[in-house]
C-alpha cells in the first residue's frame, strides 16, 4: 500500500511539474517503478473515490487534480491521518533531496499544501 501511495503522489507531481519532479524522482531509487506500479494497479471501486474523482474532474486544475489524487489514496485504504503522515514523509524527504526552494515550486500552486507543510513559512 505504501509503495502504491508513494507512486501515486510522485505520478501526480510528475504530471503537474515535470522538470522539478523528474529531478526529485531521478534521485530516489525505485521511484519510477513505484509510479509505474501505481499507474498499473487495479483501481478499487468505492463510493468516496467515485465522488471525489467526479468532483475533481468537474473542478479541473490544481484543486481537481488534488481531489483525484486524494480519491486514489483513500481507495487504497489510507485514512486522513495516514494521508497527513504520507505528505509529511514524502515532502520532508523531498526537501532534503532537492531543497526547499525547488520543492516549493511544485507545492505552492497546490491549494493548502504549502501551509500544511510549512505552517511557519
Amino acid at each position: 500500500m505504501a509503495r502504491l501511495a508513494v507512486g501515486h503522489v510522485f505520478g501526480f507531481l510528475q504530471k503537474r511539474h515535470p522538470g522539478p519532479a523528474d529531478e526529485l524522482i531521478d534521485k530516489i531509487p525505485g521511484s519510477r517503478q513505484a509510479i509505474a506500479d501505481a499507474a498499473a494497479a487495479p483501481r478499487k471501486k468505492s463510493v468516496l473515490r467515485g465522488l471525489l474523482g467526479g468532483v475533481g474532474g468537474m473542478m479541473g486544475g490544481a484543486k481537481g487534480d488534488m481531489l483525484a489524487l486524494t480519491s486514489e489514496l483513500t481507495a487504497l485504504g489510507l485514512s486522513a491521518d495516514q494521508l497527513k503522515r504520507l505528505a509529511h514523509e514524502i515532502f520532508g524527504g523531498a526537501e532534503l533531496v532537492i531543497g526547499k526552494e525547488k520543492l516549493r515550486v511544485m507545492t505552492d500552486p497546490i491549494p493548502g499544501l504549502s501551509g500544511f507543510l510549512w505552517p511557519h513559512g
